[in-house]
């Protein structure tokens, strides 16, 4: 029936182990590199991700400190172009209100002048209009 050949059994042997051997050295040795190899490279690119979160949250942290400052330095600008333009219409205004009271005492000055000529006007007037309100009473 079955007859075990110990020649045929240790060839068939033989070419097992040297396939094994072969496919050893020639397909699992660089397949298991290659992908200890990719295992690695992750690990580096995890690093490297990590790394740039550490950099982009300093990158973000300094942005927001020079937004900051820039804010507080618009305000400041804003408070002093604030203060300088109430500044200059305050002085415009003390410069209209002086300028409007000397006008205002131009005006009295030359009301009361007008007064003074009516008055003497209206003395120098005065027998004219007695000899007038004379003239009328003596006609009634």
């Amino acid at each position: 029936m079955l007859d075990i050949n110990p020649i045929l059994l240790l060839a068939t042997f033989v070419v097992f182990v040297s396939l094994i051997a072969v496919l050893n050295s020639w397909l699992y040795n660089p397949l298991f590199s290659f992908m200890s190899k990719r295992d690695e490279d992750i690990k580096k690119d995890l690093e490297k991700v990590g790394n740039n979160d550490t950099e982009i949250n300093e990158l973000h942290a300094k942005a927001e400190s020079i937004i900051m400052n820039a804010k507080l330095e618009a305000a400041a600008l804003r408070e002093k172009v604030i203060a300088d333009a109430k500044e200059l219409a305050d002085s415009k205004l003390e410069a209209k209100r002086a300028e409007l009271a000397s006008e205002y005492l131009e005006f009295e000055k030359s009301l009361a002048k007008s007064k003074e000529e009516l008055t003497t006007d209206l003395m120098s007037q005065v027998p004219v209009f007695t000899e007038a309100v004379k003239a009328k009473f003596s006609q009634i």
